[in-house]
């Protein structure tokens, strides 16, 4: 009877030791940055990409499991009113989970001479833009500098970019990837039955 005096209070003081480690260790779990899931991410979105409106990168890993359209933009070529079809497509579909990610690029025509924030300006001023647009890249096949994500799609699809608002659909498991030449409206029935068409797929 005499020992359990002392014992109690190293009892107590081990059990506050260890819920004081077992917090300590919460803490430390709940503060550590959550790495990202790229076993579940698709290869083709397994990379980071500079915004337009501030060049920061951003990871496309974020729209796994979505169908994704991939434009490459320009401000002043004859297919540029396509932003406002582009815009009302992915409103339309948001909720099933289809996203569209512009990609402006001057190769072509020289039609997308202006700096990445006089085109975001331009997107948001003139078609009221909200869909996530990138960085100004290079977009055709064979150059040093070209968007390793447009390599990889011509590569994927066999087709490429032969003008501004060349369009890629992506699967939301990323193998498949079918693509639309610029002369076709992204509202046609050619590409919303295509859309359709993967989201209704898992």
């Amino acid at each position: 009877m005499k020992m359990i005096p002392q014992l109690l209070p190293v009892s107590k003081l081990s059990l506050a030791g260890l819920l004081a480690g077992a917090m300590s260790s919460a803490c430390f779990a709940a503060s550590a940055p959550a790495l990202p899931n790229t076993a579940a991410c698709p290869a083709l979105l397994q990379r980071e990409m500079p915004r337009l409106q501030d060049e920061k990168p951003l990871a496309l890993c974020q729209y796994a499991g979505k169908v994704v359209m991939v434009v490459n933009t320009a401000s002043f070529c004859g297919f540029t009113p396509q932003y406002k079809a582009l815009e009302t497509l992915a409103a339309r579909y948001a909720d099933r989970g289809l996203v569209v990610l512009g990609f402006p690029s001057n190769d072509f025509g020289s039609q997308e001479p202006g700096s990445n924030k006089e085109i975001a300006e331009f997107c948001e001023n003139t078609f009221n833009v909200k869909f996530p647009m990138f960085a100004k890249s290079v977009v055709k096949s064979g150059k040093p500098d070209t968007n390793p994500l447009f390599a990889d799609l011509i590569k994927r699809s066999g087709s490429e970019p032969k003008w501004n608002f060349h369009k890629y659909l992506i699967s939301r498991d990323g193998q498949q990837v079918v693509s639309f030449w610029s002369t076709t409206d992204p509202l046609s029935k050619g590409v919303t039955d295509e859309v359709e068409r993967l989201l209704s797929k898992p």
